[in-house]
């Protein structure tokens, strides 16, 4: 095993399809026009020596490192900012050269500091390889004059020093080691797109700054990563990497949090992770990160990691530390009693969209074939279970169109309940660069997100609905497209059905679903929407983003099926640059749904009555299989409080955090007889579970995940589980004790089998993803190498579906008990509930869930900044503190749910969507009032768990 290296070619891949043919010291090269000659001299083998100049960013020309000759052209031009051209005759390497470069590294030397051998980047420091690459041998100018070196100068203070900013968590930043090249800058502004960095000062006083000299902590830095990766020297340092020292082997791998799925190199020394390296070959992240991907890993090592299996009979017992024989054969035995005693349908498990696909497609497996029915289900029935049911009800797939490189061809980008830079800060970044280029955007969210406003960025139009009117705005946004004359009617006739569009277009154009009757519904002034609709529809390349803003409703699967008929009427379908892509929030959540988690789909979405679907399962699997739907999530936990339902296996969800009316979750897990939780940590499902499997994290297996543009990436094991199995081999296990034997040396094994029972991946197998790095799925015999778009020359389902979309305002009102309505979501530094993020320095950033309220709503309430808040619903209340803000509207309140003492969830209800039961997380009627602290119910909850966690010690036999 060795370091993964990655060519660094200076300056980014040029798009042109005219090629250039010139000549580099004797070497005929073509290359594509706008390359520049630094990258054609690397594409031929040739290394320029430079400093300032990376892939990642464009050109800048600063370091003078990287000059060459042309014939027939005075000077020494810059090759990292000079184009090729037809003809050229370059020189890279000459007396002249050589000279001039040696003269620019003595400079360079003479004002750095010379402790190489102690330095943190020792062997992997550009300036010391440039120093090696030019043939520099002595400074003539020593160290001794005006510096930024020192801290002392000839006795007195030096004024041009600056001690390290240890601030952020995971990097430091050393002035006197700066170039002032310019690359970090450059990656903050170009990369991510925060323009937290400047260069300040002038000449020789010049540095790095961190906005207006703050600390990086203190800065608008989110932490993202780029500027340490573009760093040449140690001037920006992983901590990491300080304390460990460089790495010595690495290993591509796949990012286990949110739904874009960067790749990563996972860079050791031994088994210890020393950093995490953005790929960049990954194609969803192309070589950027975030600040969970790219630093929070910590939480693999952390001392709260539940590493031996455990059991006990009652809740209210501590836990007791078994091995793994003990703790499957005490598992099945309670599972096989609950049905001996009420039938073979009172029980079921739960799916992780945390866990691989091999891993997730066993656990249904074992629940179908094992278990006997089909009461399986997944955390999509919280999220995106209402994209499932609305894409394929349209365009008769359950994914979005959609590759992530796709935006960069988009004129016009329409997001709509979804907060890319906090949840998706990769694509929100590359969405971010797309719009600083030109094209426009429109934000339908009753938030001011980032997007509505930032660096550089700001939405041409900002629609701020009233929570729950998605539908009424989409349908008016579709009012003026139809009556305006606006639809693409070439693509409705050749791709969709006539009939139905007529149909559709006959109520759209209703008088009530006009502009000026919904903006008395949704608070969004008609003009706005008129504006919205004209610049989707006429503006270009249209591409739709959403996130769960639009599916946690009670009529989320409406609201994608109104997001599916905009696409389709204005012909934003089937190409590059268009689309209707949903932003998933979990790491394999798409994975988790194509891999059979749904109770009446089997793997491909495929409905488990079809006979001839089922024996093609049943001669695999070698059983009989029930064709019967099962239970999802809701109707289990309604069942256990009935007594009908009363165990389940939850496989790395953490159920009671994240499902809606945490009292009535409560409720039902107290009722069932046997709960075996499988994860990292004793979660606060774990308070209820009578079975501990304790879990295995990225790193420590290999297999799958599946991102949200439906691209299958490789999961590769770096270090060896310290829980002694990984999650596969544990539901084996489990398997084999249920008297279901499922028989796999290797995670390769369940993806061939995966193969050979689903259609859209019939194609797929590690040897594929090994050749091609990542395959979008459907890859089978039509699509050998996968589809990075859908819909291209047809719909899956033939003929395009509109679908009338009748807004109904949900049942969940405000009154005078509970005048405001809460909506929730997600920041930047955590993830879902917070079980793993919780568990790394992310914390700085996010130590509790706080209320945003705005200002009015906080003055006529008495509330202040920072104070203690009682947030009350018709379902329970807690307490948190409260942020005055006006990125909500009056009238509206917000919260994210990371931190289980908050337990946001105590608050929302049990409504949901009318399709899949999908929760109304993002519409709650509620009161917020003045606090003195936690509430009774977060005091008993504490207690609970806190008791609910005493684990025995444990007990050494006598000699």
């Amino acid at each position: 095993m060795s370091l993964i290296h990655e060519t660094d070619y200076g300056t980014p891949l040029s798009k042109s399809e005219k090629m250039v043919t010139l000549t580099i010291d004797g070497q005929s090269i073509t290359v594509p026009e706008g390359t520049s000659i630094m990258r054609a001299a690397m594409e031929a083998g040739t290394q320029i020596p430079k400093l300032c100049a990376t892939d990642m960013v464009d050109a800048f020309g600063s370091c003078r490192l990287c000059l060459v000759e042309v014939e027939g052209r005075a000077g020494t031009p810059a090759s990292c900012t000079t184009p090729v051209a037809a003809g050229l005759v370059v020189h890279t390497q000459t007396e002249r050269l050589k000279k001039l470069r040696k003269g620019v590294m003595e400079l360079y030397i003479s004002d750095h500091p010379l402790d190489c051998l102690t330095c943190a980047a020792n062997g992997d420091c550009e300036l010391q390889d440039m120093a090696g690459a030019v043939g520099l041998r002595d400074v003539r100018y020593g160290n001794q004059g005006e510096n930024h070196v020192f801290a002392d100068a000839c006795g007195e203070a030096n004024p041009a020093w600056l001690p390290k900013d240890e601030s952020n968590p995971y990097f430091t930043y050393d002035p006197s080691k700066c170039i002032v090249c310019s690359r970090c800058v450059r990656a903050c502004e170009e990369v991510q797109g925060t323009f937290a960095l400047t260069i300040s000062g002038r000449g020789f006083d010049s540095r790095v700054s961190p906005g207006m000299s703050e600390s990086f902590l203190g800065s608008e830095c989110v932490s993202c990563g780029a500027c340490v990766q573009a760093c040449p020297t140690a001037t920006l340092t992983e901590k990491s990497v300080i304390e460990i020292g460089q790495p010595e082997h690495s290993a591509v791998t796949t990012c286990a949090y949110c739904g874009v799925g960067c790749t990563f190199k996972a860079e050791m020394r031994g088994e210890e992770v020393v950093r995490m390296m953005p790929y960049k070959d990954g194609k969803a992240n192309r070589g950027h990160s975030c600040v969970k991907g790219r630093f929070a890993w910590g939480y693999a090592t952390h001392k709260e990691r539940i590493l031996k299996p455990m059991i006990r009979e009652s809740i209210d017992q501590p836990w007791r530390e078994v091995s793994y024989d003990e703790a499957f054969k005490f598992a099945a035995d309670k599972m096989r009693g609950i049905q001996a005693k009420y039938g073979r349908d009172s029980i079921g498990g739960i799916t992780s969209s945390r866990c691989t696909n091999e891993e997730t497609y066993l656990v249904q497996k074992l629940i179908r074939a094992g278990f006997g029915n089909n009461n399986v289900d997944t955390c999509a029935r919280v999220c995106h279970s209402p994209t499932g049911y609305g894409l394929a009800t349209t365009f008769g797939t359950s994914a979005g169109t959609q590759d992530f490189d796709s935006v960069e061809d988009s004129d016009v980008i329409m997001v709509i309940g979804a907060n890319p830079t906090d949840a998706h800060p990769v694509f929100g970044s590359r969405m971010k660069k797309r719009l600083r280029q030109g094209a426009k955007l429109i934000v339908v969210d009753p938030r001011k997100i980032d997007l509505v406003k930032s660096a550089h960025v700001a939405a041409d139009y900002h629609l701020p609905l009233l929570p729950g009117t998605n539908v009424a705005i989409l349908t008016a946004m579709a009012h003026v497209i139809v009556t305006e004359g606006l639809v693409n009617e070439t693509f409705v006739r050749e791709r969709c059905d006539w009939s139905e569009f007529q149909d559709w277009a006959e109520f759209v154009a209703l008088e009530k679903n006009s502009p000026e009757a919904v903006a008395k519904i949704s608070g969004v002034d008609a003009e706005a929407i008129r504006g919205a609709a004209r610049l989707y529809a006429t503006g270009g390349n249209g591409a739709i983003y959403y996130g769960l803003g639009v599916t946690e409703h009670s009529q989320g699967s409406t609201t994608v099926i109104a997001i599916a008929n905009l696409a389709m009427a204005t012909g934003n379908i089937g190409r590059r640059g268009v689309g209707v892509n949903p932003l998933r929030g979990q790491n394999n959540v798409q994975g988790s749904c194509d891999m059979g988690s749904f109770p009446h789909e089997l793997p491909g979405y495929r409905h488990i009555a079809g006979d001839a679907v089922r024996e093609q399962f049943e001669a695999m699997w070698n059983v009989k299989l029930n064709p019967e739907p099962g239970l999802r999530i809701p109707n289990m936990f309604d069942s256990a409080i009935e007594g009908t339902f009363m165990g389940l296996y939850v496989q790395g969800e953490d159920i009671l955090q994240s499902d809606p009316n945490t009292t009535h979750v409560v409720q039902a897990l107290s009722s069932m007889e046997c709960v075996i939780v499988q994860d990292l940590f004793l979660n606060e499902t774990a308070n209820y579970a009578h079975v501990f499997l304790p879990g295995s994290t990225f790193l420590e297996k290999d297999g799958t995940f599946t991102n949200a543009e439906r691209r299958i990436q490789r999961v590769r094991k770096v270090m060896t589980p310290r829980n002694g199995m990984a999650d596969w081999e544990v539901t084996i296990g489990l398997a084999k004790a249920m008297g279901f034997e499922m028989t796999y040396n290797h995670p390769s094994e369940i993806m061939d089998e995966i193969a050979a029972l689903t259609p859209t991946f019939t194609g797929v197998s590690y040897q594929k993803l090994e050749e091609m790095g990542s395959v979008q799925w459907p890859c089978n015999e039509k699509y050998p190498e996968g589809s990075p778009i859908m819909h291209v020359d047809g719909f899956v389902r033939g003929k395009g579906k509109f679908v009338v979309t009748e807004y109904v305002a949900t049942d969940e009102r405000t009154g005078p008990r509970f005048p405001l309505l809460l909506t929730t979501g997600r920041i930047l530094s955590q993830y879902n509930v917070g079980a793993q993020t919780r568990r790394t320095e992310n914390v700085v950033w996010h130590g509790e869930d706080v209320l945003e309220i705005h200002p009015h709503d906080a003055e006529q309430r008495g509330i202040r900044d920072g104070d203690w808040v009682r947030l009350t619903s018709r379902a329970g209340e807690t307490t948190l503190h409260a942020l005055i803000s006006e990125r909500v509207a009056p009238g509206v309140v917000y919260t994210t749910f990371h931190h289980p003492l908050t337990q946001a969830n105590v608050i929302t209800t049990d409504y949901s969507d009318w399709a899949t039961n999908c929760p109304e997380y993002k519409v709650t009627a509620v009161q917020v009032s003045q606090s003195n602290g936690p509430s009774d119910w977060q005091k008993a909850y504490d207690e609970q768990a806190r008791n609910s966690r005493r684990i025995a010690p444990v007990v050494e036999a006598a000699e």
